[in-house]
């Protein structure tokens, strides 16, 4: 060929290739600020797009590699550190700043003061609704706990050093009087209390029982009660779990002035002490019953009652807080089993008159 003319180019085109020109320098990669826009690595060509990879430049034959420079190891530690630094702060250039952080980590939810306050009034209302049980919770149960852990001494006991200090020996109605004042303004015990034991006055009056049997003695309140009411020559037997409330109840009835001749006080499950009252205690038959230990036990007591058959005919059998805490089985047997004439008397819990309650009236009408 002429000195003027072409060189054939590493792929057999036809090009002018510069005569001189300065030597190409190694590529080094510029480093990466966070504020610049990031730029992922370059896109294929699509099929049938006509666009074509650009071909390499003079001195770089195709499909030969550059072997590594000072320069590229050199951006290839900067790149690196970079790189560490980066992913440290919790982010990769790859991604979008506060794409996928901000997604894949929310923050934590929080409720709406709005969702919040459209709360209040129901649970205000509540409160006022419930206040007196509340009020029941703190005198009975909290207040009752830590006066027993303050003092050592049981809030039965410390009620009847009450007693010995502000009641009358000898007089069972000063006696109830000074337990009222106690449970009022002291502390609370649940007791029959005067509006209900106003009922069971009334109803032992009428009926003048010979044979009392009382299942629940707890601190005497209610033992006071009957025995006051009972006509001469009648007896009243009682019967006590816990020794301990036994004991103090033992007290408080020798202080109102009843003998073991009036008053026998058993110690003693329930279920246990009835089976044998007969043979034992010598009740025959009981005409008069007042129920006022566990709820859940009465059901099983009124039945044990009349297996033994200690129920005399016309019998009355008084059940305390059949409303509150409630003992709905036991109405519902004494309702459908066609044995007793049950009566409902309402009233109010004892030492609280917003709380309703009530005892239960049945009589015995004999098995069918």
């Amino acid at each position: 060929m002429g000195c003027g003319g072409s060189k054939v180019g590493p792929r057999g085109v036809r090009g002018a290739v510069p005569d001189s020109g300065p030597p190409e320098q190694p590529h080094s990669p510029t480093p990466w600020h966070p504020s610049a826009p990031v730029r992922g690595p370059p896109r294929a060509p699509r099929p049938g797009s006509g666009h074509s990879p650009a071909a390499p430049g003079p001195g770089k034959p195709s499909g030969q590699h550059r072997s590594p420079g000072r320069g590229d190891s050199r951006g290839g530690a900067e790149h690196c550190q970079l790189m560490a630094r980066v992913g440290a702060m919790g982010w990769h250039p790859g991604i979008p700043r506060g794409g996928l952080l901000s997604t894949a980590l929310p923050p934590p939810a929080m409720v709406s003061p709005a969702i919040a306050l459209a709360f209040l009034p129901f649970l205000v209302t509540l409160l006022i609704r419930y206040r007196h049980y509340l009020v029941l919770l703190y005198r009975a149960v909290l207040v009752s706990w830590l006066r027993d852990r303050l003092t050592g001494v049981p809030r039965e006991q410390r009620a009847f050093q009450y007693l010995l200090a502000h009641a009358i020996p000898g007089d069972p109605r000063h006696v109830l009087q000074t337990f009222d004042q106690w449970c009022y303004h002291c502390e609370h015990l649940s007791s029959v209390g005067p509006v209900k034991g106003r009922i069971v006055e009334r109803l032992l009056y009428e009926r003048a029982p010979r044979r009392v049997l009382e299942l629940g003695t707890y601190c005497g309140y209610g033992t006071v009660l009957l025995a006051q009411g009972l006509p001469p020559g009648a007896r009243l037997y009682t019967v006590e779990v816990d020794p301990r409330h036994a004991a103090v109840a033992e007290k408080v009835i020798r202080l109102a002035g009843f003998d073991e001749q009036t008053v026998e006080l058993i110690v003693g499950p329930s279920e246990e002490v009835i089976p044998r009252l007969r043979e034992k205690h010598g009740l025959l038959k009981a005409d008069f019953i007042f129920m006022d230990h566990w709820k859940r036990c009465y059901l099983r007591d009124l039945q044990l009652l009349e297996t033994h058959q200690l129920l005399a005919e016309g019998a009355t059998v008084l059940a305390d807080n059949v409303l509150f805490p409630g003992a709905p089985h036991f109405l519902q047997y004494a309702k459908t089993c066609g044995k007793y004439r049950c009566k409902v008397h309402r009233a109010s819990l004892e030492y609280f008159r917003a709380i309703p309650d009530g005892v239960a009236e049945l009589c015995y009408t004999g098995n069918r």
